[in-house]
């Protein structure tokens, strides 16, 4: 075991990735030479050259254009989009292309891309830096979408992401990159996409949460100390879901609450509600409650803890369905 931060964790997976596997390569914005604006990349060209750790031209199309070549070629890219808001600039090659070679060929071919790439607010950025838009890629047939809120998470998710035959949106929190540290393996291992993390068992209440979101939501079951049973689910995969673990706690509990930064309106609390209506209903004790952020453009600095869920819109979501 080693004590890692999150970028620490993502760049141990993709060294090791990279020694095991020669068809792994890494390509983006300042990935090679500066090792990425985060860092995750720091030292990979050095060690395996810039053949396999390539600085693109800034232009997330072209980045994403040529990795879904690469991986239809035989290779595994790993694409560095610099902040989740440049990657609309890609979602004619993801929408078109990169979520429907398996699809359009009829099976004969895959693609095996990851795009990795920092969203999220907290960390006082720019416009277009610190967005949550993590449900238009799960609302794109033939993508995964992959959110690790914890280092651990994050190597081992990372490893199922590259070894999966298809494409997948690896959405990385910029707030947690370098926030908190834990053991990590030193050995590689993986984490299977599509199965939620029981972060806590109870019998009162199930509470829904993934990235900077699961840390704030824990911080405020803190501050209500022991007054609740709850039953603190980490989504991790975003779609496909672990729907199986979310409708079994429901059941158990009767009660949930859904934390997430992306705006409210066709939010993935949405889709989640849906879900628990759907094969849980008659489990319920009260209706589903949801803290998210608002249907507005994600504010700059100065008012992004306004937007941001915090621990007393959490709390009050909680007691609102305790005591309904």
């Amino acid at each position: 075991m080693t004590l890692l931060n999150m970028v620490e964790a993502l760049r141990q997976a993709l060294q090791q990735e990279m020694k095991a596997d020669s068809s792994v390569l890494v390509l983006g914005e300042d990935v090679g030479v500066d090792g990425g604006v985060f860092r995750v990349t720091d030292g990979l060209q050095k060690e395996f050259g810039d053949a396999r750790v390539i600085d693109t031209p800034l232009a997330e199309a072209g980045i994403i254009g040529t990795s879904i070549g690469l991986a239809i070629y035989g290779f595994k890219p790993v694409a560095e989009i610099q902040f989740s808001g440049f990657l609309y600039l890609g979602m004619n090659q993801l929408i078109n292309h990169a979520s429907r070679i398996r699809n359009r060929s009829r099976g004969k071919f895959t693609c095996p891309l990851v795009v990795r790439t920092p969203y999220s607010g907290g960390i006082r950025a720019l416009e277009h830096h610190s967005e949550s838009m993590e449900v238009l890629y799960a609302h794109t047939p033939g993508l995964k979408v992959v959110i690790p809120s914890t280092p651990y998470q994050a190597k081992g998710l990372l490893l199922s992401s590259i070894r999966d035959p298809d494409p997948v949106i690896f959405m990385e929190p910029s707030r947690v990159y370098r926030a908190i540290k834990e053991d990590v393996p030193v050995e590689t291992y993986t984490i299977p996409l599509g199965q939620a993390q029981m972060v806590t068992q109870g019998n009162d209440l199930t509470v829904i949460a993934w990235g900077a979101m699961l840390w704030i939501t824990k911080k405020a079951l803190e501050k209500m100390g022991n007054k609740y049973e709850v039953e603190l689910i980490d989504l991790r995969t975003i779609f496909p879901p672990d729907t199986e673990t979310i409708i079994r706690s429901v059941q158990k509990t009767g009660r949930c609450v859904i934390v997430h930064e992306a705006p409210r309106s066709f939010g993935p609390a949405g889709e989640i509600i849906a879900q628990i209506n759907e094969k849980a209903i008659f489990s319920l004790e009260a209706p589903v409650e949801r803290v998210t952020g608002f249907d507005v453009v994600m504010p700059l600095y100065r008012n992004e803890l306004t937007y941001l869920p915090d621990e007393e819109r959490i709390i009050k979501a909680i007691e609102k369905v305790m005591n309904f």
